[in-house]
């Protein structure tokens, strides 16, 4: 990877259009195709989706805790999805929502970000609430091999609140990690590799979301979240936001066409 994160997903959205989608395969979802849960129903269901979709969209989410009930035969099914993705010109922003101190998040950090790793995705998500420093790893490991980090900060959750919105001095907690994302993401063209994830149904707020970086926004589509919701949220920063979706695709499925169609509609309201 020759360019910074930042760079190669900021022509990805150029190109392709900002839609995200979250590649799901929860049990129901399986069964709704028709598939078995287990590891070769989640093999077929992820890589018919990946198959229809990594050659159109920009970014393919992977959320790690459905490959990994699956035991070791899901987790070799994420690492084909990740190689597969990349190779069908999609950006892999892999789920995994870590956090940790020490030795711990360095292994977590050669996992998900290391170059030598099956694992490796293009960025990955990750929790800020052992403190923004811990998170240290994470972003030096990423910067260093051009790779990226999404840090949760708003999510959509209600008992989320209780902790992002807590008041720290003149700012809430959510907002002091947006200003430290801001300052790593500082003068970076055409924007950092750094990035936050704010719910697209989150409540207003007062948090400058201008962080030079990318957005990511869960919970567009079947989890509520408007073209309206993500102009009432994101404001100015709208441009680097990527819409999140997972069940308003997948739930079209198993039909390849029929899943590109769908992604089509969504990635078309989106320009609207």
């Amino acid at each position: 990877m020759s360019e910074p994160f930042g760079v190669r997903l900021r022509a990805a959205m150029d190109e392709r259009g900002p839609l995200c989608v979250g590649l799901d395969p929860h049990a129901a979802l399986l069964d709704a195709w028709g598939l078995p849960d287990t590891a070769y129903g989640l093999e077929r269901f992820t890589m018919t989706v990946v198959e229809s979709l990594a050659d159109r969209i920009a970014v393919i989410k992977p959320q790690s805790a459905f490959f990994e009930r699956h035991g070791s035969a899901g987790v070799a099914v994420l690492e084909r999805a990740i190689s597969a993705t990349q190779e069908y010109g999609a950006l892999v922003l892999l789920d995994v929502k870590r956090g940790d101190i020490g030795s711990t998040v360095d292994a977590y950090a050669d996992a998900y970000l290391g170059p030598s790793s099956s694992l490796a995705a293009d960025a990955i998500t990750v929790h800020p609430y052992l403190g923004f420093g811990a998170l240290q790893p994470f972003i030096s490991m990423a910067l260093e091999h051009n790779r990226g980090v999404f840090v949760v900060t708003l999510s959509s959750n209600p008992e989320g609140r209780e902790v992002q919105q807590a008041s720290q001095g003149a700012v809430t907690v959510a907002g002091a990690i947006l200003r430290q994302i801001a300052e790593l993401n500082g003068g970076i063209e055409p924007m950092g590799s750094i990035g936050a994830v704010v719910g697209a149904t989150t409540e207003d707020t007062d948090d400058d979301l201008n962080i030079n970086g990318p957005l990511l926004a869960p919970g567009f589509g079947a989890q509520g979240g408007t073209v309206d919701d993500l102009r009432r949220v994101f404001g100015s920063a709208l441009p680097n936001v990527l819409p999140a979706t997972s069940r308003a695709v997948l739930s079209a499925g198993p039909d390849p066409a029929t899943l590109q169609d769908v992604a089509a509609e969504i990635a078309d309201s989106l320009a609207s």
